[in-house]
């Protein structure tokens, strides 16, 4: 009994003592779980940052520069070259030796030439012929697009200009076949003091470059005007020869081109600036206004001279 009274005393101290045991062990436990939460939330922050720091670098890298298609041309051919001698004597009375040559800050995007010549019929008066090519060429540009593109949209202002141009009659607009990737003829009638100038215009298109050929013709101090028929035939077969001559300048056997090819590198990355209509395109004015005042008052020297001697 004594003993049994000596252990209950001490029966409550030994619960509690327990108690304190189970809780001290748990201690560890918890600090466990919190060592490792806080782990957790570390690696799970480092992994945020990373992520943001590769977002960041992702979107502060440059995206790659946009590319076109290299221009099929990257050269011209000489412009008072691109017609035979013979050529330029069959439509130009004496032209061959006529030829001036236009200025150009850059011969390989933009070429000019021009002939003119009279043909003397003493009193019955003489035969005005004026003939201008003129070629451009594109390069392609990231920012203008691709050098055919802007050929295209060149090609189809110089067929509307030649359509406007001031004070011509009877203008008519006709395809022209067989020249270049596409090409059109335009043809009117200018009457001036020195007579009727019969116009055709060919514009044509290769690839990236536009040909544009002017021709006109006209009969003074008292000849006959041409044959607008004729003038037509001598313009589209001359702008078919400017197209080969393109051709052959950049290294294509020098037929005519009816269609791309595969393109050839282009010399510039940029394109050549489009110059104004009326800067590129020499019309049917400025051949009327410049050439024909002298070579009336020839023709009317001449028709004097030969009636004095007759």
């Amino acid at each position: 009994m004594q003993r049994a009274a000596q252990r209950a005393p001490h029966s409550p101290r030994a619960k509690r003592l327990n108690r304190v045991l189970v809780g001290a062990a748990a201690v560890p436990v918890l600090f466990l779980a919190a060592a490792c939460s806080s782990d957790s939330g570390s690696d799970s922050g480092s992994g945020a940052k990373a992520s943001a720091s590769a977002d960041a670098s992702a979107s502060a890298s440059p995206s790659a520069s946009p590319t076109v298609p290299a221009a099929k041309y990257a050269e011209l051919p000489e412009a008072c070259k691109v017609l035979s001698g013979k050529t330029v004597d069959d439509l130009v009375p004496g032209g061959a030796k006529s030829a001036k040559k236009g200025a150009s800050s850059d011969a390989s995007a933009r070429a000019t030439c021009s002939w003119n010549g009279l043909d003397n019929n003493g009193v019955k008066g003489s035969q005005y012929r004026w003939l201008n090519v003129s070629l451009l060429r594109f390069a392609s540009d990231t920012s203008r697009g691709t050098g055919e593109e802007q050929a295209r949209t060149y090609f189809r202002q110089q067929v509307q200009d030649a359509q406007a141009e001031t004070g011509a009659k009877g203008t008519k607009t006709q395809p022209v076949s067989g020249t270049g990737d596409e090409a059109t003829l335009v043809r009117y009638e200018l009457k001036k003091k020195e007579g009727v100038f019969k116009q055709q215009t060919v514009v044509a298109r290769t690839a990236n470059v536009v040909v544009t050929l002017d021709y006109n013709g006209a009969g003074l101090a008292g000849d006959k005007s041409p044959d607008a028929d004729d003038l037509v035939k001598s313009a589209e077969k001359a702008a078919k020869d400017v197209v080969a001559a393109v051709a052959k300048a950049n290294g294509e056997g020098g037929g005519s081109s009816t269609g791309s090819a595969s393109p050839s590198a282009s010399k510039s990355s940029g394109a050549s600036s489009s110059p104004s209509s009326s800067a590129a395109r020499a019309g049917a004015s400025k051949g009327a206004d410049d050439a024909s005042p002298s070579a009336a008052k020839s023709a009317s020297v001449s028709a004097s001279k030969s009636a004095a001697d007759s």
